[in-house]
């Protein structure tokens, strides 16, 4: 054998011999417990002892739909406050994975053929959106029913209906749910400009036709470098558009839910690339400032910083407006 063999052999077995050591594995974290008040409200709701057990060590991406309508009855009972069921109900969805453009309309239309709800995934908008209509409601019904007034206006279903665009879309149309506080939070802002086009959009994205014309839309943000004089007064549930800017055009390209810490510090709790967390709001702006680095010159958008958006004290959830016939192929109309 010649050393040259000699030595691939024996970087063969050394590699062997590492891909056959025994990994260490994760030490399970402890099973909790229901408390005995917390076992009274399940059986106000007739959720049995056993179930409410499995249902606190679950997280709630791996609930069924059946399991998460009876756990949000009992939910509702065990924190009662909105703003502290809505932290509640988001922490229990981290480690929930990221898979972007997650929900269409299926099976209602085959536009965007990806199904109404999924609990398994989340992207932003979805996470934000499961968790809103998730606190609101008390059963699976209930919270599909809210989902879908959530997403669509007047809870219309239809991929034109869909609140694509979040500044002119869904800020506007959940004014129910949340109130922009962006300009009364004391810090100074920075106005930009969007031109709407929802016609081009959907043509573009979806192939269909419609007759919308281009809308102008003026807003305003706050500068991430100034984000940390106002921060104390954000709340648990407080909606969260973080602004992105490239070259001349600004936009918010992700959202997420504040939540207090334990030491009082405002924090982000978001779904992103791979799984929901949470993290600081200055650790966020700082994790931000990195990538922002790293891109630099290779005209990717950047952190410009972000609107805020008060979740309404006792939302009152608006009726639906009637679902339209969906219309017949000209040929057949009459």
């Amino acid at each position: 054998m010649t050393k040259k063999t000699f030595a691939a052999l024996a970087v063969a077995l050394l590699l062997s011999a590492c891909a056959h050591q025994p990994q260490p594995q994760p030490i399970p974290a402890p099973r909790v417990e229901p408390t005995a008040a917390q076992l009274a409200n399940a059986g106000r709701v007739g959720l049995p002892a056993s179930e409410l057990g499995d249902m606190l060590n679950k997280p709630l991406f791996k609930m069924q739909p059946a399991e998460l309508g009876r756990f949000l009855a009992w939910q509702q009972l065990e924190q009662p406050d909105l703003r502290q069921r809505i932290a509640a109900l988001a922490r229990k969805n981290i480690g929930q994975p990221y898979e972007l453009y997650l929900l269409g309309e299926f099976p209602y239309e085959t536009y965007d053929a990806q199904q109404l709800f999924d609990l398994a995934k989340s992207d932003c908008v979805v996470f934000a959106e499961h968790t809103y209509a998730m606190a609101l409601s008390a059963s699976w019904e209930e919270f599909f029913w809210v989902l879908q007034r959530i997403r669509y206006r007047d809870g219309v279903i239809g991929v034109a209906t869909r609140n694509h665009y979040t500044e002119a879309d869904w800020n506007v149309a959940n004014s129910w749910l949340v109130t922009d506080v962006t300009r009364t939070l004391g810090a100074p802002t920075r106005p930009y400009h969007q031109r709407i086009d929802r016609q081009a959009f959907l043509l573009k994205q979806f192939k269909i036709q419609r007759s919308i014309p281009v809308q102008p839309f003026d807003d305003v943000y706050v500068a991430k470098q100034d984000v940390a004089a106002i921060e104390a007064q954000l709340q648990d549930g407080d909606f969260v558009n973080v602004i992105s800017t490239r070259g001349n055009d600004s936009w918010a390209s992700h959202v997420g839910l504040i939540v207090t810490g334990t030491d009082g510090s405002r924090r982000l709790l978001h779904s992103a690339e791979p799984q929901v967390r949470e993290e600081t709001l200055q650790g966020f702006i700082a994790r931000m400032a990195e990538r922002d680095a790293r891109q630099a010159g290779q005209n990717k958008p950047q952190l410009a910083g972000f609107k805020f958006l008060r979740l309404n004290d006792s939302p009152q959830v608006p009726p639906m407006a009637p679902q339209p016939r969906p219309a017949r192929p000209a040929a057949l109309a009459g």
